[in-house]
Protein backbone atom coordinates (compact mmCIF):
# COMPACT_ATOMS: atom_id res chain seq x y z
CA UNK A 1 0.00 0.00 0.00
CA UNK A 2 1.78 3.28 -1.02
CA UNK A 3 1.48 6.43 1.77
CA UNK A 4 -1.36 8.25 -0.57
CA UNK A 5 -3.35 5.00 0.40
CA UNK A 6 -3.68 5.50 3.54
CA UNK A 7 -6.68 7.09 5.04
CA UNK A 8 -5.52 8.42 8.77
CA UNK A 9 -8.19 10.51 9.64
CA UNK A 10 -10.34 7.15 9.39
CA UNK A 11 -8.09 5.69 11.61
CA UNK A 12 -9.26 8.60 14.31
CA UNK A 13 -12.08 9.11 16.57
CA UNK A 14 -11.24 12.95 16.70
CA UNK A 15 -8.95 15.38 14.91
CA UNK A 16 -5.92 17.19 15.92
CA UNK A 17 -6.43 19.65 18.66
CA UNK A 18 -10.34 18.30 18.63
CA UNK A 19 -9.23 15.44 21.04
CA UNK A 20 -7.70 17.54 23.78
CA UNK A 21 -9.14 17.12 27.10
CA UNK A 22 -11.91 20.01 27.58
CA UNK A 23 -10.22 22.73 29.85
CA UNK A 24 -12.68 22.44 32.63
CA UNK A 25 -12.38 18.49 32.85
CA UNK A 26 -8.93 19.33 32.97
CA UNK A 27 -8.53 22.18 35.76
CA UNK A 28 -10.48 19.14 37.78
CA UNK A 29 -7.96 16.75 37.52
CA UNK A 30 -5.48 18.62 38.30
CA UNK A 31 -7.05 21.12 41.21
CA UNK A 32 -6.07 18.31 44.19
CA UNK A 33 -2.25 18.37 43.09
CA UNK A 34 0.15 19.45 45.14
CA UNK A 35 2.47 22.26 43.62
CA UNK A 36 6.00 22.52 45.08
CA UNK A 37 7.49 25.44 44.51
CA UNK A 38 11.38 26.19 43.23
CA UNK A 39 12.27 29.70 42.68
CA UNK A 40 13.62 28.87 39.58
CA UNK A 41 10.41 27.78 38.13
CA UNK A 42 9.46 30.94 36.43
CA UNK A 43 5.68 29.17 34.73
CA UNK A 44 4.70 26.30 35.89
CA UNK A 45 1.73 24.04 35.40
CA UNK A 46 -0.28 26.04 37.65
CA UNK A 47 -0.23 29.09 35.52
CA UNK A 48 -2.72 27.83 32.55
CA UNK A 49 0.02 28.67 30.51
CA UNK A 50 1.32 27.27 27.40
CA UNK A 51 4.63 25.79 28.25
CA UNK A 52 6.82 25.65 31.59
CA UNK A 53 10.20 28.09 31.85
CA UNK A 54 12.85 27.40 34.19
CA UNK A 55 15.39 29.61 34.95
CA UNK A 56 18.87 28.23 34.61
CA UNK A 57 21.17 31.64 34.81
CA UNK A 58 20.61 35.20 34.83
CA UNK A 59 21.02 34.71 30.77
CA UNK A 60 19.42 31.82 29.89
CA UNK A 61 15.99 30.13 30.93
CA UNK A 62 14.58 26.76 29.26
CA UNK A 63 10.63 26.43 27.74
CA UNK A 64 9.55 22.59 27.42
CA UNK A 65 6.50 21.78 26.43
CA UNK A 66 4.88 18.38 24.58
CA UNK A 67 2.11 18.17 22.61
CA UNK A 68 0.20 14.70 20.08
CA UNK A 69 -2.81 14.24 18.80
CA UNK A 70 -4.39 12.04 16.33
CA UNK A 71 -4.62 12.51 12.88
CA UNK A 72 -6.43 15.60 11.21
CA UNK A 73 -4.81 14.87 7.38
CA UNK A 74 -4.98 11.38 5.12
CA UNK A 75 -1.46 12.25 4.11
CA UNK A 76 1.28 10.84 6.50
CA UNK A 77 3.61 13.65 5.88
CA UNK A 78 1.63 16.18 5.96
CA UNK A 79 0.05 15.11 9.36
CA UNK A 80 3.53 14.91 10.33
CA UNK A 81 3.61 18.31 9.32
CA UNK A 82 1.26 19.82 11.00
CA UNK A 83 1.63 17.93 14.42
CA UNK A 84 5.01 19.06 14.28
CA UNK A 85 3.80 22.59 13.96
CA UNK A 86 1.38 22.46 16.81
CA UNK A 87 3.83 21.51 19.09
CA UNK A 88 6.62 24.21 18.72
CA UNK A 89 3.64 26.65 18.75
CA UNK A 90 3.71 26.87 22.44
CA UNK A 91 7.30 27.82 22.73
CA UNK A 92 6.74 30.73 20.23
CA UNK A 93 3.81 32.16 22.58
CA UNK A 94 6.25 32.08 25.36
CA UNK A 95 8.98 34.18 23.00
CA UNK A 96 11.17 31.51 23.07
CA UNK A 97 13.40 29.66 20.05
CA UNK A 98 13.05 25.92 20.03
CA UNK A 99 16.09 24.07 20.25
CA UNK A 100 15.72 20.38 20.65
CA UNK A 101 12.60 17.94 20.21
CA UNK A 102 12.31 14.45 20.79
CA UNK A 103 8.92 12.81 18.97
CA UNK A 104 5.98 10.85 20.41
CA UNK A 105 4.63 8.12 18.16
CA UNK A 106 1.56 5.87 18.70
CA UNK A 107 1.09 3.75 15.39
CA UNK A 108 -0.77 0.50 13.95
CA UNK A 109 1.12 -2.59 14.19
CA UNK A 110 -0.29 -3.34 10.63
CA UNK A 111 1.02 0.88 9.18
CA UNK A 112 2.86 0.67 5.97
CA UNK A 113 6.76 1.24 6.72
CA UNK A 114 6.35 3.93 3.68
CA UNK A 115 3.25 5.75 5.59
CA UNK A 116 5.40 5.90 9.41
CA UNK A 117 8.74 7.26 7.50
CA UNK A 118 6.55 9.51 6.02
CA UNK A 119 5.02 10.81 8.73
CA UNK A 120 8.18 10.90 10.41
CA UNK A 121 9.68 13.05 7.49
CA UNK A 122 6.78 15.73 7.96
CA UNK A 123 7.81 16.60 11.87
CA UNK A 124 11.87 15.96 10.82
CA UNK A 125 11.37 18.96 7.90
CA UNK A 126 8.97 21.50 10.00
CA UNK A 127 11.57 20.98 12.83
CA UNK A 128 14.30 21.63 10.79
CA UNK A 129 12.57 24.67 9.16
CA UNK A 130 11.85 26.04 12.76
CA UNK A 131 15.98 25.79 13.17
CA UNK A 132 15.56 23.00 16.04
CA UNK A 133 17.25 19.23 15.92
CA UNK A 134 14.90 15.85 16.93
CA UNK A 135 17.39 13.94 18.72
CA UNK A 136 15.31 10.75 19.82
CA UNK A 137 12.21 9.89 20.77
CA UNK A 138 9.54 7.48 22.14
CA UNK A 139 7.23 5.39 20.07
CA UNK A 140 4.25 2.16 20.71
CA UNK A 141 1.92 0.12 19.00
CA UNK A 142 -1.30 1.85 18.95
CA UNK A 143 -4.81 1.08 17.33
CA UNK A 144 -5.31 4.76 16.81
CA UNK A 145 -2.12 6.95 15.19
CA UNK A 146 -1.01 9.42 17.40
CA UNK A 147 1.98 12.14 16.65
CA UNK A 148 4.13 14.98 18.32
CA UNK A 149 6.75 16.59 19.91
CA UNK A 150 8.20 17.21 23.42
CA UNK A 151 10.07 20.91 22.63
CA UNK A 152 12.70 22.16 24.78
CA UNK A 153 13.75 26.22 23.47
CA UNK A 154 15.73 28.95 25.10
CA UNK A 155 14.29 32.36 26.26
CA UNK A 156 15.46 35.18 28.29
CA UNK A 157 14.32 34.95 31.57
CA UNK A 158 13.54 38.57 31.66
CA UNK A 159 11.79 38.22 28.32
CA UNK A 160 9.61 35.78 29.01
CA UNK A 161 5.77 36.15 27.66
CA UNK A 162 2.68 34.92 29.43
CA UNK A 163 -0.65 34.57 29.25
CA UNK A 164 -1.18 36.35 32.25
CA UNK A 165 0.57 40.03 31.55
CA UNK A 166 -2.12 42.19 29.53
CA UNK A 167 -2.71 45.42 30.77
CA UNK A 168 -5.87 47.69 29.95
CA UNK A 169 -5.51 49.79 27.08
CA UNK A 170 -3.38 47.03 25.40
CA UNK A 171 -4.44 46.24 22.06
CA UNK A 172 -5.43 42.61 20.78
CA UNK A 173 -3.86 41.28 17.76
CA UNK A 174 -4.39 37.55 16.62
CA UNK A 175 -1.92 35.81 13.66
CA UNK A 176 -4.10 33.58 11.85
CA UNK A 177 -7.82 32.98 10.99
CA UNK A 178 -9.67 30.34 12.84
CA UNK A 179 -12.51 27.72 11.71
CA UNK A 180 -10.04 25.38 11.19
CA UNK A 181 -11.74 22.99 13.24
CA UNK A 182 -14.97 23.24 11.94
CA UNK A 183 -13.36 23.22 8.14
CA UNK A 184 -11.46 19.72 9.37
CA UNK A 185 -14.56 18.26 10.69
CA UNK A 186 -16.56 18.80 7.45
CA UNK A 187 -13.53 17.25 5.51
CA UNK A 188 -13.78 14.09 7.34
CA UNK A 189 -17.01 14.21 5.94
CA UNK A 190 -16.09 14.59 2.32
CA UNK A 191 -18.07 18.05 2.37
CA UNK A 192 -15.29 20.44 1.81
CA UNK A 193 -13.62 21.83 -1.60
CA UNK A 194 -10.16 21.00 -2.36
CA UNK A 195 -9.08 24.81 -2.23
CA UNK A 196 -10.60 24.77 1.22
CA UNK A 197 -8.78 21.95 2.22
CA UNK A 198 -5.37 23.25 1.24
CA UNK A 199 -5.85 26.53 2.50
CA UNK A 200 -6.34 24.83 6.05
CA UNK A 201 -3.36 22.47 5.46
CA UNK A 202 -1.23 25.58 4.50
CA UNK A 203 -2.33 27.64 7.81
CA UNK A 204 -1.76 24.27 9.71
CA UNK A 205 1.86 23.57 8.32
CA UNK A 206 2.89 27.68 9.07
CA UNK A 207 4.79 28.08 11.94
CA UNK A 208 4.42 30.91 14.36
CA UNK A 209 7.90 31.82 14.35
CA UNK A 210 7.56 34.86 11.78
CA UNK A 211 5.08 35.87 14.18
CA UNK A 212 7.15 35.49 17.39
CA UNK A 213 10.38 37.05 15.33
CA UNK A 214 8.03 39.94 15.14
CA UNK A 215 6.38 40.54 18.00
CA UNK A 216 9.66 40.10 20.35
CA UNK A 217 10.91 43.49 18.96
CA UNK A 218 7.75 45.44 20.54
CA UNK A 219 6.45 45.82 24.53
CA UNK A 220 3.97 42.99 23.93
CA UNK A 221 2.68 42.13 27.64
CA UNK A 222 0.79 38.64 27.22
CA UNK A 223 1.05 35.86 24.24
CA UNK A 224 -0.88 32.75 24.08
CA UNK A 225 -1.66 30.40 20.76
CA UNK A 226 -5.27 29.93 20.23
CA UNK A 227 -5.14 25.77 19.63
CA UNK A 228 -7.67 23.09 21.17
CA UNK A 229 -9.18 25.42 23.74
CA UNK A 230 -10.25 28.04 20.96
CA UNK A 231 -10.32 32.07 20.66
CA UNK A 232 -12.61 32.10 23.66
CA UNK A 233 -10.63 29.48 25.80
CA UNK A 234 -6.93 30.76 25.32
CA UNK A 235 -9.03 34.59 25.54
CA UNK A 236 -10.55 33.67 28.82
CA UNK A 237 -7.30 32.11 30.44
CA UNK A 238 -5.56 35.62 29.01
CA UNK A 239 -8.13 37.40 30.57
CA UNK A 240 -8.93 35.92 33.94
CA UNK A 241 -4.65 35.24 34.58
CA UNK A 242 -4.00 39.14 33.89
CA UNK A 243 -7.85 40.49 35.57
CA UNK A 244 -8.43 42.59 32.75
CA UNK A 245 -11.80 42.19 30.22
CA UNK A 246 -10.99 41.66 26.55
CA UNK A 247 -12.98 43.54 24.17
CA UNK A 248 -13.11 41.77 20.84
CA UNK A 249 -15.09 43.32 17.63
CA UNK A 250 -16.51 40.31 15.95
CA UNK A 251 -16.20 41.76 12.46
CA UNK A 252 -12.64 42.07 12.43
CA UNK A 253 -11.67 38.41 13.45
CA UNK A 254 -10.45 37.19 10.81
CA UNK A 255 -12.73 34.02 10.17
CA UNK A 256 -11.96 31.15 7.54
CA UNK A 257 -14.30 31.32 4.49
CA UNK A 258 -16.72 28.56 4.06
CA UNK A 259 -16.45 28.03 7.85
CA UNK A 260 -19.55 30.03 9.11
CA UNK A 261 -21.54 28.77 6.38
CA UNK A 262 -20.56 25.00 7.97
CA UNK A 263 -21.20 25.89 11.41
CA UNK A 264 -24.86 27.28 10.14
CA UNK A 265 -25.43 23.90 9.15
CA UNK A 266 -24.21 22.48 12.42
CA UNK A 267 -21.26 20.75 11.17
CA UNK A 268 -18.92 21.25 14.44
CA UNK A 269 -16.27 19.36 16.11
CA UNK A 270 -17.34 18.09 19.68
CA UNK A 271 -14.65 20.18 21.24
CA UNK A 272 -16.52 23.02 20.18
CA UNK A 273 -19.55 21.90 22.94
CA UNK A 274 -16.37 21.37 25.16
CA UNK A 275 -14.37 24.72 24.83
CA UNK A 276 -18.05 26.77 25.27
CA UNK A 277 -19.07 24.65 28.34
CA UNK A 278 -15.62 26.23 29.98
CA UNK A 279 -15.98 29.60 28.52
CA UNK A 280 -19.23 30.47 28.05
CA UNK A 281 -19.97 31.77 31.77
CA UNK A 282 -17.11 34.57 31.42
CA UNK A 283 -18.38 35.67 28.18
CA UNK A 284 -20.77 38.57 26.97
CA UNK A 285 -21.72 37.14 23.58
CA UNK A 286 -23.84 40.29 22.95
CA UNK A 287 -25.61 39.87 19.88
CA UNK A 288 -23.60 37.84 18.10
CA UNK A 289 -24.87 35.72 16.10
CA UNK A 290 -24.66 32.06 17.47
CA UNK A 291 -22.93 29.95 14.57
CA UNK A 292 -20.34 33.26 14.55
CA UNK A 293 -20.08 32.23 18.37
CA UNK A 294 -19.42 28.28 17.56
CA UNK A 295 -16.51 29.61 15.45
CA UNK A 296 -15.24 31.72 18.51
CA UNK A 297 -15.42 28.67 20.50
CA UNK A 298 -13.87 26.26 17.63
CA UNK A 299 -10.52 23.92 18.48
CA UNK A 300 -7.68 25.09 16.23
CA UNK A 301 -5.10 23.25 15.39
CA UNK A 302 -1.94 24.72 15.30
CA UNK A 303 -3.38 28.35 15.22
CA UNK A 304 -2.13 31.66 15.35
CA UNK A 305 -1.12 33.73 18.49
CA UNK A 306 -3.33 36.08 20.56
CA UNK A 307 -1.25 38.90 21.61
CA UNK A 308 -1.55 42.20 23.70
CA UNK A 309 0.80 44.69 22.77
CA UNK A 310 1.02 48.51 24.22
CA UNK A 311 -1.09 50.98 22.36
CA UNK A 312 2.37 52.84 21.47
CA UNK A 313 3.75 50.14 19.79
CA UNK A 314 0.41 48.70 18.01
CA UNK A 315 0.49 51.10 14.28
CA UNK A 316 3.83 49.42 13.99
CA UNK A 317 3.59 45.93 15.28
CA UNK A 318 0.35 45.89 12.83
CA UNK A 319 3.01 47.16 9.79
CA UNK A 320 5.39 44.28 10.22
CA UNK A 321 3.29 41.20 10.90
CA UNK A 322 0.83 42.23 7.83
CA UNK A 323 4.45 41.91 5.79
CA UNK A 324 4.98 38.89 6.98
CA UNK A 325 1.86 37.19 7.95
CA UNK A 326 -1.33 38.82 5.68
CA UNK A 327 -4.01 36.92 7.95
CA UNK A 328 -3.14 38.77 10.74
CA UNK A 329 -5.48 41.26 12.51
CA UNK A 330 -6.36 43.76 15.16
CA UNK A 331 -9.16 42.37 16.89
CA UNK A 332 -9.98 44.58 19.97
CA UNK A 333 -8.47 46.04 22.93
CA UNK A 334 -8.22 45.19 27.18
CA UNK A 335 -9.83 47.15 29.54
CA UNK A 336 -9.77 47.27 33.57
CA UNK A 337 -11.96 44.29 34.54
CA UNK A 338 -14.74 45.72 36.85
CA UNK A 339 -16.71 42.22 37.44
CA UNK A 340 -18.74 40.05 35.30
CA UNK A 341 -17.71 38.98 32.10
CA UNK A 342 -14.13 38.88 31.04
CA UNK A 343 -14.77 38.42 27.50
CA UNK A 344 -16.84 40.89 25.33
CA UNK A 345 -17.99 40.55 22.43
CA UNK A 346 -19.12 43.50 20.55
Amino acid sequence: MAESEVKLTKLAKCAGCGAKVGAGVLAQLLEDIRVHSDPNLLVGFDKSDDASVYRVSDELALVQTVDFFPPIADDPYTFGQIAATNALSDVYAMGGEPKLCLNIMAIPENMPREAVHALLRGGYDKVYEAGALITGGHSILDDEPKYGLAVTGFVHPDRVLTNGGAKPGDVLFLTKPIGIGVLTTAGKARLLSEDDQALCFQLMTTLNKAARDVMVKYRVHACTDVTGFGLMGHGSEMAQGSNVQLVIRTKDVPVLDHALDFARDGILPAGMYRNRAFAEAVVDAGETPLALQDIFYDPQTAGGLLLAVDPTDADALERELLAALPYARRIGTVQDYTGGAYIRLV
